[in-house]
């Protein structure tokens, strides 16, 4: 993280390409957590998901559906709003 999250972003999915944590959800739920920091807030709720597939410890579901429903509440609020005249 001293390179930055974009930096960090980059070794993450180096590592996931290479396949050997494809099916650890502490990779996804890491990548998430880059983005989320880069504002990239749907890409953070895409991998967030990922992670939540791949774990059963309700802990850590907890966790991931709560970043889950932050990014939602993100979203819709970067979501220009309308004005209807």
């Amino acid at each position: 993280m001293c390179d930055g999250p974009e930096a960090g972003l980059a070794l993450i999915d180096a590592v996931l390409e290479h396949g050997e944590l494809a099916n650890y959800y502490l990779a996804h739920s890491a990548r998430a957590n880059m983005y989320r920091r880069l504002g990239r807030t749907a890409e953070a709720r895409s991998s967030y998901e990922k992670a939540l597939t791949l774990t059963q410890q309700e802990p850590e579901r907890h966790f991931l559906q709560e970043r889950i429903r932050q990014t939602e509440i993100k979203e819709t609020r970067q979501k220009p709003t309308r004005i209807l005249r």
